[in-house]
């Protein structure tokens, strides 16, 4: 006997990516004028925000891969999901010493930008607004390395440092969720 996993058709995804991208880009967009207006001068509001920000991407992957076909079909995902579990709970250990909180996220987004990197890559041929996922996964790679260099370095970080990373990202997500929009729309005219 053969079983064949139900495949989710490609509107119906396409639908869902497009709401996905603009919650993602609602929540860092939140997340930065949260850091921007409490987190850089109450740093009990840094420390929750700090801790926040790795613990919404492990659950926007899950909820992703749920919406997207499981876990079981999205390994990147999956993955990203337990990289970002383990480190809400690194960046609790971590804390108040900004510079191993700083080297957390610095390893952080290295791996989550490759895997996001992986699944849009994955999605590539299916999907629009991939290519914008592409370049934040390639981006988020290179800023966790040099979120690692600040950390080293003598200066203490603070979240203003993954601020602007957060700033990028929520950039990235509205990019790819305005391209699907776009694409929904020329496709309803044609």
């Amino acid at each position: 006997m053969t079983t064949t996993t139900p495949t989710i058709p490609q509107p119906a995804t396409d639908t869902w990516l497009k709401r996905y991208y603009y919650l993602r880009a609602v929540f860092s967009i939140a997340w930065v004028i949260a850091a921007f207006a409490i987190g850089q001068h109450m740093p009990a509001a840094a420390a929750v925000l700090l801790v926040l920000y790795p613990a919404w991407d492990a659950f926007a992957n899950l909820l992703d891969a749920s919406r997207s076909g499981g876990l079981g079909r999205n390994r990147s995902q999956a993955i990203n999901l337990a990289v970002s579990a383990i480190t809400t709970i690194a960046v609790l250990v971590a804390l108040p010493d900004m510079h191993q909180v700083l080297t957390v996220f610095g390893a952080w987004a290295i791996l989550s930008g490759l895997l996001q990197l992986g699944t849009a890559l994955k999605r590539w041929k299916g999907h629009g607004g991939q290519a914008t996922m592409i370049l934040s996964g390639a981006q988020s790679a290179l800023a966790g390395g040099f979120f690692i260099s600040q950390a080293l370095a003598p200066a203490t970080p603070s979240i203003m440092n993954v601020a602007g990373y957060a700033g990028v990202g929520a950039f990235y997500f509205l990019v790819s969720a305005l391209w699907l929009t776009a694409s929904a729309m020329r496709t309803r005219r044609a």
